[in-house]
């Protein structure tokens, strides 16, 4: 693959690359078949949330309302979240996590740690370095992409 001439497209590149090796590196250690990353992605915005609503839940994922109910009702059918009546009206439901769900989540990221704290020792020590002083600019970048939403 060409070298990409800019720095944004740089950056797109490296990390799409470093999401399709984290996908592909923890399917060793963490069935992808038994939690899919849009599972993954559901369950990371209820630990951040708390309890939300599914229209909710969509506009935070920016996914259409039909498509995070089918999420929630397979989170459901697992048991990793469950829905609850809303005590502002009664007629809607939150989504919350379980205790399972949090665990396998807990889990989930613990694998993601181990694979990356293992890749991470065997760079350089100014790679290392490097590569965990970026981790405040990338959230910070990850804000700026939030707002843009």
């Amino acid at each position: 693959m060409p070298r990409p001439t800019s720095s944004t497209a740089g950056l797109t590149e490296v990390i799409t690359k470093l999401r399709r090796a984290l996908r592909t590196s923890i399917r060793t250690e963490y069935s992808w078949e038994s939690l899919p990353m849009a599972q993954v992605e559901l369950m990371q915005t209820l630990a951040e949330a708390g309890e939300l609503r599914v229209g909710d839940l969509a506009d935070v994922m920016l996914l259409a309302p039909n498509t995070v109910s089918s999420l929630v009702r397979q989170a459901v059918t697992s048991g990793r979240a469950e829905r609850i009546k809303d005590p502002e009206d009664g007629r809607v439901a939150i989504v919350r996590l379980t205790k399972d769900g949090s665990a396998q989540l807990r889990a989930w990221m613990k694998a993601h740690e181990s694979r990356l704290g293992v890749a991470l020792a065997e760079l350089s020590a100014k790679d290392r370095s490097d590569v965990l002083k970026a981790i405040g600019a990338l959230d910070r970048l990850t804000a700026k992409l939030n707002e843009l939403k």
